[in-house]
């Protein structure tokens, strides 16, 4: 009688490996948004002004409110974040999670923020500036 191999065993290591290295690769960049708030929010705010993205009255209270996202979504749940994050699930391959939640907050709440006077560019457009800032704080 031949012998049935098992290989459930070695998937499953392999697939908990995976989620580890993801949770790990996701919590570090929650920390370094969280720590480094301030800065990137500056950096962030700068180039979307830069590449035209968004036309405000107050770059200062930009900065505030980045700085202020940056800091909240490192306290936020995992489910409102995927839930924020939905609509542009496919919009990259590999994507940085927050890169996509500041793309979503500017595309969605931002726009109607008294000091930002228009939002300009298209999803993809938003989401590569973002992450131009963002991509700093992934690790390698």
């Amino acid at each position: 009688m031949a012998r049935v191999f098992n290989n459930n065993s070695a998937t499953d290591k392999t697939i908990r490996a995976i989620d580890r290295k993801r949770e790990q690769e996701r919590r570090f960049m929650l920390s370094q948004a969280f720590k480094n708030a301030d800065e990137l929010a500056t950096r962030l705010v700068q180039r979307l002004i830069d590449r035209h993205i968004i036309e405000t009255t107050s770059e200062q209270a930009m900065r505030d409110l980045f700085s202020e996202q940056l800091r909240t979504i490192s306290h936020m749940e995992e489910f409102d974040i995927q839930f924020k994050i939905a609509p542009l699930r496919n919009l990259a391959t590999d994507p940085n999670f927050i890169s996509l939640y500041l793309t979503q907050y500017i595309i969605e709440d931002l726009v109607d923020h008294p000091k930002v006077q228009d939002v300009f560019g298209d999803d993809l457009d938003v989401y590569l500036t973002v992450d131009s800032v963002l991509s700093k704080i992934r690790p390698s």
